[in-house]
């Protein structure tokens, strides 16, 4: 039985790695990645030379296959997203299911995330967070999913692009204008920036600035636990 390793890296600031996530990575057969280009740098960064595979969403069922014939040779492979913990908005949860299925001993290291870490600064009150991710491009399914999310009277967490930030503040203040919202852009970078306020409060303030880079962490609060907070 040989080990895959689901390794949690940096958002943003490669200071956030993990000793265990580094030594892990020293050890390792093969890795597989979401991009191997964005993997490669932070492999030359911390100084370690290892076989890479592409694991990619467009390819991840194939890959995976590839990764779990290097487990069956007694090999020990990692996975690794372009940023975060895999699985959560990126690819990995096929290859972590199929290498259990194959008999083998899927593992933890955990790292960085972009939802706990928005979800540590947001000041919300909430006992249960939803976690969305991004949310449907298309205008009709985004507003329907959006007005669901609203009515569960929970926190959630959506991740949103710098070209739909504006759509989104714009329905979240249209369908409910008191709830709660903290956004994080940048986050663990040297840009990182935290709003917190109503929907319309934080759309004003991004309004200010002339361009929008990065991508966007929404947290939006519970109804109940909304009632709690002033701002």
């Amino acid at each position: 039985m040989a080990v895959l390793y689901i390794i949690g890296t940096p958002i943003g600031n490669l200071g956030d790695i993990s000793v265990r996530a580094v030594e892990t990575l020293k050890t390792v057969d093969v890795v597989a990645c979401e991009d191997t280009r964005r993997s490669l740098k932070l492999l030359s960064h911390l100084g370690i030379q290892v076989k890479m595979l592409s694991c990619r969403a467009q390819n991840e069922q194939f890959a995976a296959e590839k990764v779990i014939k290097a487990l069956d040779e007694g090999k020990t492979a990692a996975y690794l997203s372009d940023a975060g913990t895999p699985g959560l908005s990126d690819p990995g949860a096929i290859l972590a299911r199929l290498a259990s299925e194959a008999g083998h001993r899927v593992i933890p290291i955990p790292g960085p995330s972009a939802f706990a870490s928005l979800v540590s600064v947001a000041g919300a009150l909430d006992k249960t967070v939803v976690f969305e991710g991004f949310l449907s491009p298309k205008p009709g399914r985004r507003r329907t999913r959006l007005k669901e999310l609203l009515a569960l009277e929970t926190g959630f967490v959506l991740y949103e692009s710098p070209f739909r930030i504006f759509k989104l503040l714009a329905d979240l203040a249209e369908f409910d204008k008191e709830r709660y919202v903290c956004i994080g852009r940048e986050m663990t970078k040297v840009h990182e920036e935290y709003l917190r306020g109503s929907a319309a409060e934080i759309y004003a303030e991004l309004a200010k600035k002339t361009e929008q880079i990065g991508e966007f962490s929404v947290y939006v609060s519970g109804k109940k636990a909304n009632k709690l907070i002033n701002y």
